[in-house]
C-alpha cells in the first residue's frame, strides 16, 4: 500500500510517498480501507520535530491521527459484522484522549474497534473525517460553555475547523457571536456562517474593537491560544467563562489565573475539558446527528490527494487554510 512518511524532521518537503506492507489487525483492532485522512496543525508540529518532547515519535513515521473509510478486515475477538461498514475513527496509535497521531496518511490504517463511529448515510466520508476530532471536541466545548440566549460569545481562530462549527452552535443557542480570525477571506467565512461581528486579530487594536462592539463578552471560546487567547481576558465580563482548547498562536493561552479569579471568571483548559469521564463516542454521535439533520455545516476548506500531503502541511503553516484540511485516498 501507499503511505506518506516523514523521513526526517523538517519542513513539508520531508513528506514523501512510499510503499509499505499492508497492516494486519491485532486483538481489538480493525483495518480500514482509508477514503480520507484528517490533517491537523498538530501534524505539522510533529513533522517539524517541535512536538517530539510531547510525543515519542522518531522518523521515519506516517503522520495522521484520524481517518474515515470502510472496514476491510478485523482482528481476533472483533465481530466480523464490522466488515464493510463505513466508519470514522482515530487511528490505533492515536486513540481518544491520548496516544500519538500517526498512521493515518495511508491507503489502509489500523483502528481500535472501541473508537469506531458508524458514518450515517447522510454524511460523506470526507465530512466524517473532518468531524473525527472536531465533532466530539466541539460538543464538549459547547456543553462546558453552557451558552445562554443573548450572551456575547468571542470565538478566536473562528475560521478553523472547530471555530466554524462553534459559530453555528453558538448562534443556534441564541448567542451573539463576535468571530476573530486573520484576513478578509476568513472573516467573510465567519460572517457567512452567522457571526454578528468579525474582527481581525492581526490588527493591534483588535481587543479594543471587541470591547467597543460588545461592551464585553460573557463567553470566550479560544482556539488560538498564545497571546491572542491571553488578551481575551481583558474583554470578558465578571462572571464570564473562558474555554481554552487551541494553541495555533503558539501554545495554550497563559491566562492570569489570579486576575480571572478576582473577577469570578471561570477558566477551563483543554486538559480539564478532556477528562476521563467524558463519553467521547456519544459526543461524536451527536455531532454526526447534527450534520445529518442539516443543522450543522462541515467546512472543508481544502482537500488534497494523498500524494500532496506536503502541500496540505504548507497551507496550514502559511495560515491560508480555513475550515478542515483533509487528504483523499
Amino acid at each position: 500500500m501507499r503511505v506518506v512518511e516523514a523521513k526526517t524532521f523538517g519542513g513539508p518537503e520531508v513528506l514523501t510517498v512510499n510503499e509499505a506492507p499492508d497492516p494486519v489487525a491485532g486483538p481489538g483492532q480493525v483495518v480500514v480501507a482509508v477514503a480520507a485522512a484528517d490533517v491537523m496543525f498538530l501534524d505539522t508540529l510533529l513533522r517539524s520535530g517541535w512536538a517530539k518532547d510531547f510525543f515519542p515519535v522518531e522518523p521515519p513515521f506516517v503522520p495522521g491521527g484520524a481517518i474515515s473509510g470502510v472496514v476491510e478486515s478485523v482482528g481476533p475477538e472483533v465481530d466480523p459484522a464490522w466488515i464493510g461498514t463505513r466508519v470514522a475513527t482515530p487511528t490505533a496509535a492515536s486513540g481518544i484522549g491520548g496516544g500519538t497521531p500517526t498512521g493515518g496518511y495511508a491507503e489502509k490504517a489500523l483502528a481500535k474497534v472501541g473508537t469506531l463511529a458508524v458514518v450515517p448515510e447522510e454524511l460523506s466520508l470526507e465530512q466524517a473525517v473532518a468531524l473525527a476530532h472536531d465533532g466530539r471536541t466541539v460538543m464538549a466545548v459547547t456543553d462546558r460553555a453552557a451558552i445562554q440566549p443573548g450572551e456575547w460569545v468571542l470565538i478566536t481562530a473562528a475560521a478553523g475547523g472547530l471555530g466554524t462549527l462553534l459559530i453555528q452552535l453558538a448562534r443556534s443557542a441564541g448567542a451573539r457571536v463576535i468571530a476573530a480570525a486573520r484576513g478578509a477571506a476568513k472573516l467573510a467565512l465567519a460572517q457567512r456562517l452567522g457571526a454578528d461581528e468579525v474582527v481581525d486579530y492581526s490588527q493591534p487594536d483588535w481587543v479594543d474593537q471587541v470591547r467597543a462592539r460588545t461592551g464585553g463578552v460573557q463567553v470566550v471560546l479560544d482556539g488560538a491560544g498564545g497571546a491572542i487567547g491571553a488578551a481575551a481576558l481583558a474583554v470578558t465580563v465578571p462572571g464570564g467563562r473562558i474555554i481554552g482548547y487551541g494553541n495555533a498562536a503558539g501554545g495554550f493561552a497563559p491566562i492570569d489565573a489570579e486576575a480571572a479569579a478576582a473577577q469570578d471568571i471561570t477558566v477551563v483548559s483543554l486538559f480539564e475539558l478532556t477528562g476521563s469521564d467524558v463519553d467521547w463516542p456519544a459526543l461524536h454521535e451527536r455531532a454526526h446527528a447534527e450534520v445529518a439533520a442539516g443543522r450543522l455545516e462541515v467546512v472543508i476548506g481544502q482537500s488534497f490527494p494523498l500524494a500532496e500531503a506536503s502541500a496540505a502541511h504548507a497551507a496550514i503553516e502559511a495560515r491560508t487554510a480555513s475550515g478542515r484540511t483533509i487528504l483523499t485516498v
